[in-house]
């Protein structure tokens, strides 16, 4: 085999982005390149990498074989070229994804703790769909990705090698409310309650779960606005244009005009944060960047 590393690229950005479109947005390339390019790589590999399904594609067990070659030559001409133009050759970089609402508070907390006690370990982050990052994570284009799981707390994809996880918190699920108007001052608010308000949730694509609205809500939840960043939903819960669900460490970062609230009348819905890796023994950075996400160093 003598594929090019175009072709490689091209192989993990839609391994990544699980589809030839969405690859093709993050290379710069038209679809039609992309479609070339992993041709190519099918007639040096003589094996087929992707099966279509209806939201994208997805790797063979061929495809999968050969990403996980080509994420080391990756990995190692990256290394190489980081070395020969004099960038940084003593630090350790260490690569990590974060579901979104870890961002505002896991993150943070972990890079705090971890400047003073190992300045050789420089953490470059991302943040993304819980789906998005286990499929970077498959990909090699991040080395740790802190995702989300609710009951009954299955492993983040059916891909093997099954990934390694680790817990760093357990925590349930509360709704954002603004300060005025119908949940004026309210800390608990009924389930029922919850069916006729205005949702603010995150937008739902590729076979991502809507999030944002109170899971397993009775009849259509009538979602008003859409948003990814939780600075736009919490600024918009503020201006009383609808509600959200949010963790309730959130509290901490909340903009003024925003309430929490309980829900009551229905199961408790919990949410483990959990910190993923691929299997293998890890470098001592991943290591000590895993031990600060799960709160191991003292701010």
């Amino acid at each position: 085999m003598e594929p090019s590393l175009t072709g490689l690229r091209v192989l993990r950005a839609t391994a990544e982005r699980g589809s030839f479109t969405a690859a093709a947005k993050e290379l710069g390339y038209t679809q039609s390149a992309i479609s070339r390019q992993v041709a190519a790589l099918e007639r040096e590999a003589g094996v087929s990498l992707f099966e279509r399904h209806r939201g994208g594609v997805r790797l063979t067990t061929g495809g999968a074989t050969l990403l996980r070659h080509a994420r080391v030559v990756l990995d190692e001409i990256d290394a190489a070229t980081r070395e020969l133009d004099g960038n940084e050759p003593d630090v350790h970089l260490v690569r990590v994804g974060t579901f979104i609402s870890a961002g505002a508070l896991i993150l943070p907390r972990a890079l705090r703790a971890l400047r003073d006690r190992r300045p050789d370990v420089r953490v470059v982050s991302r943040d993304g769909t819980t789906p998005a990052l286990v499929r970077a994570l498959r990909a090699g284009s991040v080395d740790l990705a802190v995702i989300s799981s609710r009951a009954p707390y299955r492993p983040p994809d059916a891909e093997l090698p099954a990934l390694v996880t680790e817990v760093v918190e357990e925590t349930g699920l509360v709704v954002a409310a603004a300060t005025t108007g119908s949940f004026a001052g309210r800390t608990v608010v009924g389930v029922d309650e919850l069916r006729d308000v205005d949702w603010i949730a995150s937008p739902s694509t590729g076979g991502e779960s809507l999030l944002g609205v109170w899971p397993g809500l009775a009849g259509r939840p009538r979602v008003a606005h859409t948003a990814r960043d939780w600075l736009t939903k919490l600024q918009l819960v503020a201006a009383g244009c609808g509600v959200t669900t949010v963790p309730p460490s959130l509290a901490e970062v909340l903009p003024d005009g925003v309430q929490l609230m309980r829900v009551d009348g229905g199961p408790e819905e919990r949410r483990r944060v959990l910190v993923a890796r691929l299997p293998g023994r890890p470098s001592r950075a991943v290591v000590a960047v895993v031990d600060a996400l799960r709160g191991g160093y003292p701010s």
